[in-house]
């Protein structure tokens, strides 16, 4: 997520209200950082940095499962090995900065408002960091469908007493991505080991990277399979399929495919949007919350990061395709990430 710092100038806000009427507060913000020109004390906590001669791919040490076992399992995708196509070009960049940049000033009609906003946004070369458009080959899979929800965790941590989703206002403010303030974050916060009601099968939020991971070694004491996090080529080929299609239900955007822009204000269950599916089944690959992966990024000095994957509830229609990518640092807790997994067959 493209996190934006709360230090507005005021009178600058004022100016703009009126003219983008009333919009999710998240495209408002979008809208005031692109269409400034001027020095508005706007800053960008521009995290992505990514330098994949750094990566480093976690794994599990079992063997992918065949299609008829991961098939037998409705909750979970097969994937064929083979090549598909990963990463973008020049074309869906471009794409991508002007649907976002359409998206933010909330008006196609004015050209001129577009135009300073998508001229903004390949300024800060929001999507300059993805891999270049190129053919991958991978092993076969298995990935959940769906993200880890709510339910599903509350049984993890009741099983070993582990700690509940959430953060402290200090973390919060000590850990920066400050675009909603922490009385947004009291929506998502649980109490003890029950989460937030009505939310059973939303997916869990405010876990860290080492959660996740804790989570899918439970969850691999089960049964007789092994669970991880999906890397990030995993992660892409499932959601876009083999061709390099931009979102899972193909090239062009569409505002009721899926979970975005504030929209909503929140996330949403597990599986609602029926345009939000890949070919492969897998759900919610192009909004409701990004996702930790097991692909690493480590660099001298500074702390490991994951790469992330998919889209946020709160974001820009051109962060929503499956070439996007940031990195956040593995102990971050925030209202928009949440996680998925891959099974493997368990190693005797």
């Amino acid at each position: 997520m493209n996190f934006i710092k709360q230090d507005f100038d005021q009178k600058f806000l004022a100016i703009l209200h009126n003219s983008f009427a009333i919009i999710p507060i998240k495209l408002f913000l979008w809208a005031t950082l692109l269409l400034c020109s001027c020095n508005a004390n706007i800053s960008i906590n521009q995290s992505s940095e990514l330098d994949f001669s750094a990566e480093v791919t976690t794994s599990a040490k079992s063997a992918n499962i065949d299609q008829e076992s991961c098939e037998a399992d409705e909750q979970f995708s097969y994937v064929p090995a083979g090549e598909f196509i990963s990463g973008s070009d020049r074309q869906e960049r471009d794409y991508g900065y002007r649907i976002s940049a359409e998206a933010a000033v909330n008006d196609k009609n004015d050209p001129a408002k577009v135009a300073a906003a998508e001229a903004r946004l390949k300024e800060d070369r929001w999507f300059e960091r993805e891999s270049d458009r190129q053919t991958q080959t991978l092993d076969s899979f298995c990935i959940a469908r769906n993200l880890v929800t709510n339910v599903e965790y509350q049984e993890f941590i009741e099983a070993n007493d582990h700690r509940s989703p959430g953060i402290t206002e200090a973390e919060y403010q000590d850990q920066g991505f400050l675009v909603h303030p922490y009385a947004d974050v009291k929506r998502f916060l649980w109490q003890g080991q029950d989460f937030p009601e009505g939310e059973a099968n939303h997916p869990v939020v405010l876990v860290s990277y080492d959660d996740a991971i804790t989570y899918a070694q439970w969850r691999s004491q089960q049964d007789n399979y092994t669970y991880r996090l999906p890397t990030v080529l995993e992660w892409e080929k499932a959601a876009r399929g083999t061709d390099g299609q931009y979102f899972p239900w193909g090239n062009e955007w569409r505002d009721d495919a899926t979970n975005w822009g504030d929209r909503a204000g929140h996330t949403n269950m597990v599986g609602k949007f029926l345009l939000d599916r890949s070919a492969y089944g897998a759900k919610d690959m192009a909004g409701n919350v990004f996702e930790y992966t097991s692909t690493l990024q480590e660099r001298e000095g500074k702390s490991t990061r994951s790469v992330m994957k998919g889209c946020s509830w709160d974001d820009l229609p051109g962060f929503c395709r499956s070439a996007y990518q940031h990195t956040r640092p593995i102990d971050s807790r925030h209202i928009l990430f949440g996680f998925r997994l891959v099974r493997l067959a368990k190693q005797d």
